[in-house]
């Protein structure tokens, strides 16, 4: 879970909004240095210094990293996704009505008011939005993070929408997060950016902090619904690598973020557990033991199977073989048509720190 925001007029780039001067900046440099015609950048590469003047790194400081090779147009060949057409929708409009009645209703219970509670409140299917800024910024959050996220999500991964309507809930600053967590959910929240609750039927965000947590998050619910026995590596991997993601041709695609530095120092010190072990961990293990390393190995994991153009074919193979491989170790041994996973894993860490904190440059 991480503070990054992905916003740069609409949903079809996301990238930092902090230092916006400095980032049109990076991005006239780079425009410059395209020689093509109506380039398209899809993402961009940002220097180190500025990344972590953007974003509140929990890792520490990075080392000094090479730098990888530019990556163009990367995962374009994806298998077949699911048919979102295919699933039926859960809930009806006038689900979605009563839901927002009853919403209300309790809102104004929680807060013992009789008037407008002030929160705005968006449907976006699947989930339905509530903020405490004006209507036009929640609608916004709904449509360029929520919906962008949702879209993409179901066009490679997902075809089933979550079990049940779920609440987004972004309140604006830290004092709101604290505030209304436990005045409405009775928590106090572990995290200073947000959560998913599967008991309050809820993601809890401080979209101050911005959206990437938002979109991590977004990916639980539907993993929940579409594979219910994912284990954690999985689940955590595949949400974090879109803490920091974009477009890239039309499909969400993952960016390397604050997790590395972390991961780059725990090969270093040979910390890292081969990827059966992490695999075959549950939930007690993978969040309780060296966490912050479990998160990285899965998220880069799932990088390199993105950046190979395996990761959609990674996830309908181990969906389809959930019940004889209920790791996916199996699978990924398949999908990467790797014999030995010892020598694999030394080729993925030497991949691994290789790898700068940043973006790729694509153009089209």
């Amino acid at each position: 879970m991480t503070n990054e925001i992905w916003k740069l007029k609409g949903p079809r780039t996301h990238l930092p909004t902090l230092n916006r001067r400095a980032t049109w900046a990076s991005i006239s440099s780079i425009i410059r240095k395209v020689k093509m015609v109506n380039p398209r950048i899809i993402a961009l590469a940002i220097s180190l210094p500025l990344l972590l003047s953007l974003s509140c790194q929990r890792s520490g400081s990075a080392r000094s990293e090479t730098r990888p090779p530019v990556t163009a147009n990367t995962e374009t060949a994806h298998a077949t996704p699911p048919s979102a057409a295919a699933a039926a929708a859960r809930f009806t409009d006038a689900d979605f009505t009563r839901h927002v009645n009853q919403l209300n209703a309790r809102i104004k219970q929680k807060l013992a008011t009789r008037r407008s509670h002030g929160f705005s409140v968006v449907i976006q299917k699947p989930f339905v939005v509530i903020g405490d800024e004006p209507h036009d910024v929640v609608q916004r959050h709904a449509e360029e993070t929520v919906k962008w996220a949702v879209d993409r999500l179901k066009q490679d991964f997902f075809s089933k929408d979550p079990n049940h309507i779920l609440d987004i809930w972004l309140f604006k600053d830290k004092a709101s997060y604290e505030k209304h967590t436990r005045l409405l959910f009775g928590d106090t929240p572990g995290t200073p950016f947000g959560y998913y609750s599967s008991s309050h039927k809820a993601l809890i965000m401080n979209i101050e902090t911005g959206g990437g947590t938002l979109v991590h998050e977004i990916v639980h619910p539907f993993m929940e619904a579409n594979f219910s026995e994912c284990p954690p590596w999985l689940n955590e991997g595949l949400g974090s690598l879109y803490e920091q993601c974009g477009d890239v041709n039309g499909h969400i695609h993952g960016f390397t973020n604050w997790r590395l530095p972390g991961l780059q120092r725990a090969i270093g010190e040979k910390r890292v557990p081969s990827f059966k072990t992490l695999m075959e961990m549950d939930s007690s293990a993978f969040y309780n033991e060296d966490k912050g390393t479990n998160y990285g190995q899965a998220r880069y994991l799932c990088y390199y199977l993105q950046e190979r153009g395996l990761l959609v074919k990674f996830y309908q193979e181990f969906l389809a073989r959930q019940k004889e491989d209920p790791s996916g170790f199996k699978s990924l041994q398949k999908v990467l048509t790797e014999p030995d996973m010892d020598a694999f894993k030394v080729k993925w860490e030497n991949y691994v720190l290789g790898l700068r904190v940043g973006y790729a440059v694509t153009a089209q």
